[in-house]
């Protein structure tokens, strides 16, 4: 991946390269498009449509979908398609239409670094992509492998679609295709291992395996796992960590699913690479796998790039309840009031692929319904070993939920399920709250059931409910001088409020200012690569970084994780979008661009429409 420390990216370069990248050429490589009058039609990409309702303007140089109301400009598809974040799709962009992004901010030093990084990133992907097409070759010459496939029910297509190969038995049979075998990017890529002593011998991890391409967002190779065809150990062989390849980041089948997520409306999260590809040949093509590692924050953050809807799928046994207990806390920090988690759990005696082909496609599909929302999977897991019917059971409980329900954002899903753990222990939710330490913290919705005393009954009328106790008063409104201050004190402390703004939010603010904008713009890496973190992590990624002293410098005298408002960041971006669309718009002008300045008059409009209401006027 490119390297993420960015820095502000001046607004009249994005206008220059929006005048290159034409939307409809664009959008055209995903999306089949179709003439109509003087725009462009077509299913829309990011949900599922039988009856066009996505249009392209090429006047306007804008996508609007009437269905789902996704909208935006060449920038802004890419990033809602690709799930990229807006700092890489502009450097791809500029790469494409042989463009420099100006980095004045950064020393040559870091210039020069973060172009040796990434041309050393992009002559590992043409290596593995090398291997990719070299195995693919193999299996077609090996009627053993090919045999396994057909036996595990994989038909030719599919195994086409995913890229699917096989490694010989041989120790050396990358030599064959690389005229160089000790060349260091073998090694540095994963395919080959170079032995610790003295001589040095080198030969293939891979070998005897069908081998399985794992594939980043934009479809370039970036690892292996590769199956042995019979029993013997390990099964399954995963390439090891390099520049290109974090497993613990990186979803297989994910680059696959991207038009079977919107179709499906859920990504289905299995536990290898077989389920993956056999429920593909079963009609759910919207399976991705985790690789041979526990799901992760970042695995989560990065399904939901693409879907709303996450149902994760376990087996019924003893390992497969653990693997969802850590798919559980991986989940909790994104599960917002807009998105659906579940947890689907098979009988002990099938996986996803056994379970299809014995009950059929309807019966699983009636399995996914039936999966254990997000709330009650918090309440059976805090409630394991637990006698519900005794007082020490119900503490016990308690003592359980509480850093389960703790991960959560504040919302109404944390304040309807601390009522349902307050019924459950058969207190109060006020209570509850004392218990916790809960300080200053407000009444949520009641609990559900009779296990809530009637005067916690009129809570619902109440202010929600903040999952976190106060440490300190709320700041006040930042006054127009320091609207961008305070946006970044609130992402830099609050994690999970990133991620919870568009994309058109991201660009504005890493379009402020520095260090504002470049700031933004490294959190959004910092996203896009790990998640949602808290200050304490996201202040050791900055050590030594330019920015450090300005982002100290901001949240100077505040507690680590501040109380915030979610609507108070809204408001910033409410009043900043008419000053940031005038700014552009006298941008367009000072070029000559009528068009442009004309195009956005309108959505100047808008803005001050939307800036006076929430303003009372």
């Amino acid at each position: 991946m490119r390297d993420n420390r960015p820095v502000a990216i001046p607004q009249h370069f994005i206008q220059e390269l929006l005048a290159r990248a034409d939307v409809v050429e664009i959008v055209g490589r995903y999306v089949q498009l179709k003439k109509t009058g003087a725009n462009f039609s077509g299913l829309c990409p990011f949900h599922g449509e039988k009856t066009p309702s996505f249009t392209v303007s090429p006047s306007k140089q804008f996508f609007h979908c009437f269905g789902c109301g996704k909208n935006g400009n060449a920038i802004g598809f890419l990033m809602e398609f690709t799930g990229a974040g807006f700092v890489e799709v502009v450097h791809d962009l500029a790469q494409q239409y042989g463009l420099q992004v100006p980095e004045d901010e950064r020393s040559p030093a870091e210039r020069a670094r973060a172009a040796q990084e990434s041309e050393q990133r992009a002559s590992l992907t043409d290596v593995l992509a090398r291997a990719a097409d070299a195995y693919r070759q193999h299996l077609k010459t090996s009627p053993r492998a090919i045999d396994y496939l057909k036996r595990r029910g994989v038909s030719g297509a599919v195994a086409r679609d995913f890229g699917l190969g096989y490694a010989p038995e041989g120790w050396r049979t990358l030599a064959g295709v690389f005229p160089d075998y000790a060349d260091a990017q073998l090694h540095d890529s994963g395919l080959v291992i170079v032995g610790e002593d003295d001589e040095g011998k080198r030969y293939d991890r891979f070998r005897d395996r069908i081998m399985f391409p794992i594939r980043d967002v934009k479809g370039l190779v970036i690892g292996f796992g590769g199956r042995v065809l019979g029993d013997e150990k390990p099964k399954y062989l995963n390439s090891p960590e390099t520049p290109v390849f974090h497993k613990g980041r990186e979803l297989y089948g994910l680059f696959e699913a991207r038009g079977a997520l919107r179709e499906h409306g859920y990504a289905l999260v299995t536990e290898g690479y077989m389920d993956v590809v056999a429920l593909a040949q079963l009609g759910f093509a919207n399976a991705v796998a985790t690789l041979g590692t526990a799901c992760t924050p970042e695995h989560v953050h990065k399904l939901f790039r693409f879907t709303d809807s996450v149902v994760f799928s376990f087996d019924g046994d003893s390992a497969g309840r653990r693997a969802a207990h850590k798919a559980l806390q991986a989940a909790l920090p994104l599960a917002s009031d807009v998105r659906s988690i579940k947890f689907l759990f098979l009988p002990p005696e099938h996986d996803p692929d056994s379970f299809i082909r014995a009950e059929g496609a309807e019966a699983f599909q009636q399995a996914v319904q039936a999966a254990v929302p997000l709330s009650r999977f918090v309440l059976d897991a805090a409630a394991e070993d637990c006698d519900m019917d005794t007082a020490e059971g119900r503490s016990h409980f308690a003592a359980n939920a509480r850093p389960l329900w703790q991960l959560l954002p504040a919302g109404a899903l944390a304040a309807q399920l601390l009522g349902d753990i307050a019924a459950q222990v058969r207190i109060g939710v006020h209570e509850l709250q004392q218990l916790w330490g809960l300080r200053g913290a407000a009444q949520p919705a009641r609990a559900r059931g009779h296990g809530a005393p009637a005067a916690d009954r009129g809570a619902a009328r109440g202010p929600a409910v903040s999952h976190r106790p106060s440490p300190r008063a709320v700041a006040p409104r930042a006054a127009p001088s320091s609207r961008a201050h305070r946006a970044l004190q609130i992402v830099l402390t609050a994690p999970g409020s990133w991620q919870a703004l568009s994309g058109s939010d991201h660009q504005l603010l890493c379009e402020q200012a520095a260090p504002y904008g470049p700031l933004f713009a490294w959190l959004d890496g910092q996203v896009l690569e790990h998640g949602p973190q808290p200050w304490s992590a996201l202040r050791e990624a900055l050590r030594g970084h330019p920015l450090e002293d300005a982002a100290v410098r901001a949240i100077e005298g505040l507690h680590d994780e501040i109380d915030s408002d979610p609507g108070e960041l809204q408001d910033i971006l409410r009043q900043e979008r008419p000053v940031h669309l005038k700014q552009r718009m006298d941008a367009a002008l000072a070029a000559g661009d009528v068009a442009l300045y004309q195009s956005l008059l309108p959505e100047l409009a808008r803005a001050k429409t939307g800036e006076r209401e929430a303003g009372g006027y």
